[in-house]
């Protein structure tokens, strides 16, 4: 058994159609060769155009029974008109345009003649990636965070590969990766967390961060990652065409080998794809033969905490978790990656030693704390992070501002809007008074900007308590306890 929990035991290759040999990942990761699809290029040439579903169904019915085939033949279903009309369809319509300036409703007035001539140049490769547009936008702790803004096609071509792409990722990601994944969100992510420590045996947390994951990866890696499963050279050329495109900023091109640009539809199955070789399979083997005790892992994206019953193994995982992240071009963050007491035994044993109430961390937007239930159980206690409710509250503040002599219901209803959308992702049990706490701040920021433009200068509270029954919704716990899913474990 391997690192990535493969057997050693090699497996016979079969004759590729296209001839793609053994990709230069299998010998780094120490794998056998895969097999490749024999039938699969008939079957799918033979198949109607019009039939994508069916086409993509196939595609994850190999994917999900055989694990170590390779596909060949998927480069149709990329440049298939329908596909892209529906990943055209998928896109954001106001969305900032790349450096060709082309906008997606000015694309719509003659989509069909676009489409089938962007098919046409996919098929005959004569399709050619965009440099991405760099731009920056703010962070919650005040630094900016650089996000690129890809052209159009190559978006609506990103959208499409993905598409397809996810057909066969999505039967061999793990069960405890979240991110930007079709059917999971953020919630379920946070849930799987919640049951892990409050029904596992877990007394220590690992909170880990990869410093600048996006920025980092290896561009050589990804490509022999996928390789594992994509045998269709042009699907893998056009995938490298996009991560040599490069980043064009204040009218300076710049091209790396490390990283894949923020911003585009590709990136986030790109970084689960690097995660799940260089992270995912070598945790679930490490789970399997070294750790003596429980462990609970929850991955979304480039964020990640685990749960361990045993000290030592959670000490012992954090330093060859270490090692592996540098093997992949990655570091872990030093004052970022921490290792805390945390369960239902912190209390207790932290007390006794002296040490006051356990350590909290951060994840997916909340501060976990251990805590008690009514009836005296152990819980896991969630509030929204106060940088990043704070940050909420700013951004409201400046568009207030902009929208001061909007008609008031207009701008009733956009705050209605922004607290509901609000509630809905921070509406969780034991996080009522941290709502409460938004919808207030809410409606003084709103109050102060009403008397701005009142000729008495301000506004009473009784009239704004007025406004702010009429506009603002009552803090509601959209989400229930987690009781019902199941524990996630490696």
């Amino acid at each position: 058994m391997n690192e990535d929990g493969k057997s050693d035991r090699p497996i016979v290759p079969k004759k590729l159609p296209n001839k793609t040999g053994p990709s230069e990942a299998e010998g780094a990761e120490g794998r056998g060769v895969v097999k490749g699809n024999l039938g699969q290029q008939n079957m799918f040439r033979t198949q109607s155009r019009g039939d994508m579903p069916s086409a993509l169904e196939r595609v994850r019915a190999v994917a999900r029974s055989e694990k170590e085939t390779k596909f060949t033949a998927l480069f149709h279903n990329v440049y298939d008109v329908k596909m892209l009309e529906y990943a055209f369809a998928q896109l954001k319509k106001d969305a900032a345009p790349g450096v060709d300036g082309e906008t997606w409703r000015h694309y719509e007035e003659d989509l069909e003649a676009n489409l089938q001539d962007l098919s046409h140049r996919l098929e005959r490769g004569a399709y050619q990636a965009k440099p991405v547009r760099r731009k920056y936008i703010p962070k919650s702790d005040g630094r900016m965070r650089p996000l690129g803004v890809t052209a159009l096609e190559d978006k609506l071509v990103q959208r499409a590969t993905g598409e397809v792409l996810n057909a066969i990722y999505e039967q061999d990601f793990a069960e405890f990766s979240y991110g930007f994944r079709p059917g999971r969100s953020q919630h379920q992510a946070l849930d799987e967390l919640y049951l892990g420590i409050t029904k596992k045996k877990v007394n220590w947390v690992l909170d880990v961060d990869i410093r600048a994951f996006f920025d980092s990866l290896s561009q050589q890696g990804l490509v022999k990652f996928m390789e594992h499963r994509i045998g269709d050279r042009r699907v893998v050329r056009l995938i490298q065409k996009w991560l040599s495109a490069g980043v064009l900023e204040e009218g300076k091109l710049t091209v790396t080998e490390e990283g894949t640009p923020q911003g585009g539809s590709i990136s986030p199955l790109l970084a689960n794809v690097y995660l799940h070789y260089a992270f995912d399979l070598w945790v679930q083997v490490w789970k399997r033969k070294i750790a003596r005790g429980d462990m609970v892992v929850v991955r979304f994206a480039d964020d990640i905490v685990m749960g361990f019953q045993e000290k030592r193994d959670a000490e012992r995982f954090q330093e060859e978790l270490k090692a592996r992240m540098k093997k992949f071009n990655l570091e872990l963050h030093p004052e970022k990656t921490r290792l805390l007491e945390f369960g239902r035994s912190a209390v207790y044993h932290r007390k006794e030693r002296g040490e006051g109430k356990p350590e909290t961390f951060n994840f997916l937007g909340f501060t976990h704390s251990c805590g008690k239930t009514r009836q005296g159980w152990f819980t896991v206690i969630r509030r929204t992070i106060r940088k990043r409710m704070q940050a909420k509250l700013n951004a409201i503040k400046e568009e207030l501002r902009r929208r001061l002599h909007d008609p008031l219901p207009e701008v009733g209803q956009w705050l209605k809007a922004v607290v509901e959308g609000y509630q809905r992702y921070f509406g969780v049990p034991t996080n009522r008074e941290a709502l409460q706490n938004f919808r207030y701040q809410v409606g003084r920021l709103w109050k102060r900007t009403l008397g701005r433009r009142s000729q008495l200068g301000y506004v009473t509270w009784e009239r704004m308590r007025h406004l702010i029954d009429r506009w603002l919704p009552p803090v509601r716990i959209c989400r229930p306890y987690p009781r019902s899913r199941r524990v996630v474990m490696t």
